[in-house]
């Protein structure tokens, strides 16, 4: 199993910029998939962007230019760089790791952009 452990979140002002961090511990090796989701109240879940073990990222069209995914392999954390952040990216994010087709989940961390 692999547990997954975000932080960063917080109250931003709009335009403004978090990082987020999610550690990884456990069974992190063969991890295939390592992403970001986040649900706003009352929406489902999306995808916001994934790297896979080659490094090849992905985003959400709404984000792009504004969000960088990245990893530290040495520290087994991932991270989400968010700038020019908007009232719509208000949400619980969520990481999320992928071993041998197997999903985990982190508990989330809640992001707040507003005035």
């Amino acid at each position: 199993q692999v547990q997954l452990v975000e932080s960063g979140g917080g109250l931003v002002q709009p335009g403004g910029s978090l990082r987020l961090s999610c550690a990884a511990s456990g069974s992190i090796f063969s991890i295939n998939v390592m992403g970001w989701y986040r649900q706003a109240l009352g929406k489902q879940r999306e995808l916001v962007a994934f790297m896979t073990s080659g490094g090849s990222t992905t985003y959400i069209d709404s984000v792009k230019g504004r969000f960088t995914i990245s990893r530290d392999n040495a520290k087994n954390t991932m991270y989400l760089e968010m700038n020019s952040l908007k009232p719509d990216d208000t949400a619980v994010y969520y990481c999320n790791a992928i071993r041998n087709g197997i999903p985990s989940w982190g508990k989330g961390t809640l992001v707040t952009v507003s005035s």
